[in-house]
């Protein structure tokens, strides 16, 4: 009890505006318009919250599915081959953020089963050192990683092994993009692979799109002798990647004879697309809070109207401008902060449970969101950020202040002698 009465006497303005908005309106329609400008800031904060986290989900899980398969960085000759990969990978080895480094092969070429056959790229790598650069080796559903020299044994991806109706020990046909001269002409370089393992990033591009053999043999069938295509190098955090490539170029590329990528420049489009459609998506939801907002507005402008009497009064008891102005500003907040607050709230929930309400509603109504062949992924993942929560829920709260300022002014400005002349 003392407490609410030190509330009172030191915080009155704020008692007062929470009477306002606590107590039955005699005006409904000005208590439905306060209701709907609540329920509309509630749902453009949680709709918004929502919506990034998705983004920021899609864009985490894309990037750790192109990592698992792609390079963190990639370093190529200027010429496609390089023969001393063993000196290149030496020089780099220990240098900051870097963790390893592994050498690779990369063609062109055609898988064939009978009257089919479809394009595919062709890495050739070093299993045993690949490991330390990829996460795919975690990606194996059949089979093993395992890829002997000499034997030509291939790894190919799901939907590849699912086009073609293979599975682990068949054996498909590669045709190498080169040819062999002889007396008939050009002919092309046909060689018969043995299937040891099937992979799933969950990507359409590489599960239907990449094989892996030995490099060894990839060296002999593709004719590159003892050259590689270039590193792939592993990094420990991928914040640093820019000043990485940067210490590799002053290590190695000083007359200019390496080409060096990061997965930031070989997939810069998608991830410019992603932050692209992050911002107006932000843009337009931000849109909806604000015309949510702006109905305190009319909610203020309104109570004013009706509480001209009970504004003449308090000025006659001593009440001030500033008091009266602070009055219809709390009140506007209130609804502005249980708006925002309550979106804060559903958009946390439904952003964390997203992964079982989203296949609830596809097993439901029978629809598929996200088919694997259009996406990158054919579930929808969420990463929810605090710092999105916490920029989200002050925006919230400023369009709620700025709306506020012009019918809290007008209500200062009245006039308690011309208010209760007409009482």
């Amino acid at each position: 009890m003392a407490i609410k009465d030190l509330f009172k006497q030191n915080l009155y303005e704020m008692w007062i505006a929470s009477r306002y908005i606590r107590l039955k309106n005699k005006n409904n329609f000005i208590s439905f318009i306060s209701l709907t400008s609540i329920v509309g800031i509630t749902l453009g904060v949680m709709s918004l919250i929502v919506v990034l986290s998705v983004m920021n989900g899609f864009q985490s899980e894309l990037q750790s599915r192109i990592i698992s398969v792609s390079s963190d960085i990639e370093i190529r000759s200027s010429n496609y081959n390089i023969t001393n990969w063993q000196k290149l990978k030496n020089s780099i080895q220990g240098s900051d953020n870097i963790i390893s480094s592994a050498p690779f092969s990369q063609n062109q070429a055609m898988i064939a089963m009978g009257k089919f056959n479809r394009g595919v790229i062709v890495r050739g790598i070093l299993p045993e050192i690949e490991l330390d650069v990829s996460d795919l080796q975690t990606k194996i559903i059949k089979g093993s990683f395992t890829l002997t020299p000499e034997s030509f044994d291939i790894i190919i991806g799901s939907d590849l092994a699912r086009h073609f109706g293979l599975n682990i020990g068949d054996k498909t046909s590669i045709i190498s993009s080169q040819a062999n001269y002889s007396p008939l002409g050009m002919l092309p370089r046909v060689k018969q692979f043995r299937v040891s393992g099937i992979f799933d990033v969950g990507m359409y591009e590489y599960d239907a799109g990449l094989v892996l053999i030995n490099l060894h043999d990839a060296q002999k069938f593709f004719q590159m002798d003892k050259g590689v295509s270039g590193l792939r190098v592993k990094l420990n955090d991928l914040g640093k990647t820019k000043l990485t490539v940067e210490n590799i170029e002053r290590l190695i590329n000083q007359n200019n004879n390496y080409f060096i990528s990061d997965w930031t420049k070989q997939h810069s489009n998608l991830f410019a697309a992603i932050q692209m459609e992050k911002k107006v998506m932000f843009i337009i939801l931000t849109l909806i809070i604000a015309v949510a907002a702006f109905n305190i507005v009319s909610t203020l402008v309104m109570g004013v109207t009706e509480k001209r009497s009970d504004i003449a009064i308090l000025r006659t008891l001593g009440a001030s401008q500033k008091s009266i102005l602070l009055i219809f500003m709390s009140q506007g907040l209130m609804i502005g902060l249980i708006g925002t607050f309550l979106g804060i709230i559903f958009g946390v929930i439904i952003s964390v449970n997203i992964g079982t309400i989203i296949p609830f509603i596809e097993s439901l109504f029978g629809v598929e969101f996200l088919s694997p062949d259009v996406y990158y992924i054919s579930e929808l993942p969420s990463q929810l950020l605090m710092k999105d929560v916490i920029s989200i829920g002050l925006m919230g709260v400023f369009l709620s202040f700025i709306a506020t300022i012009y019918p809290s002014m007008k209500a200062a400005q009245i006039d308690p002698a011309i208010a209760l002349k007409h009482e």
